[in-house]
């Protein structure tokens, strides 16, 4: 699992953000860090991480605030990890939608094991599904992509934006929504960035690109893909 998860730490103090960033990535997790609230929005609309570390005394804005405005687009799991130890602190974190609160001091292994657990539950929180559809296979919980038996391998944002249209497939889904949907509100509203990914997607799963099989292009409208046959 830490293999392939990208942890995003927001977290001003340095010395602390240090210590984090070479504990998860001495286990395996790939680490990116924002030092206050606004870069953490930002690198969260952009990188789509697995699952956010926040801390609440940032300089700029308050991580209840960033909570709250996380969870009106994203629904990753947070940690809350804050020096902060009233209980009320850690109602109103939780009650804002964190997945956890872990007050400061802490060590690793505490650090690890709450990982994994709300890992482990975004994971399992519904059952397996899988897409198949004229040799396309999508292991959602494997995070395994199929084509005729053969591992297709995806950038973290291919695999996204390709799982996203695959759990909506027969249905049109607007560059809006996708671009909010995969980058957050925070993303410039030009969909080139789109264009270029989904072009990189029909590389790799299309027999011929310009005549796709799986992924519909709807001019003026969005993208939409070929119904899930296994449903």
């Amino acid at each position: 699992m830490a293999a392939k998860t990208q942890v995003l730490l927001i977290e001003d103090d340095k010395s602390i953000a240090s210590f984090i960033t070479t504990s998860l990535s001495g286990n395996g997790y790939r680490v990116i860090h924002a030092l206050d609230g606004k870069e953490g929005l930002s690198l969260a609309a952009s990188n789509c991480p697995d699952i956010i570390l926040l801390d609440l005394g940032l300089p700029d804005i308050d991580g209840c605030e960033i909570l709250k405005e996380l969870r009106t687009w994203c629904s990753v799991p947070v940690i809350v990890i804050s020096a902060r130890t009233r209980e009320q602190d850690k109602v109103n974190a939780l009650d804002l939608g964190a997945d956890d609160y872990i007050a400061k001091p802490f060590g690793t292994a505490e650090l690890m094991a709450r990982i994994r657990t709300s890992l482990r539950h975004s994971y399992t929180a519904s059952p397996e599904k899988v897409y198949r559809a004229q040799g396309l296979e999508i292991h959602f919980e494997k995070r395994l992509i199929l084509l005729n038996g053969e591992e297709i391998h995806l950038t973290q944002i291919e695999y996204q934006l390709l799982t996203l249209l695959a759990e909506n497939s027969g249905r049109v889904l607007t560059y809006h929504y996708i671009m909010n949907a995969i980058w957050g509100p925070y993303m410039d509203s030009n969909n080139q960035i789109l264009r270029v990914n989904m072009a990189n997607i029909r590389r790799k799963i299309e027999v011929n690109p310009a005549q796709p099989r799986y992924v519909f292009t709807e001019v003026g409208i969005g993208y939409r893909m070929l119904e899930n046959e296994s449903i």
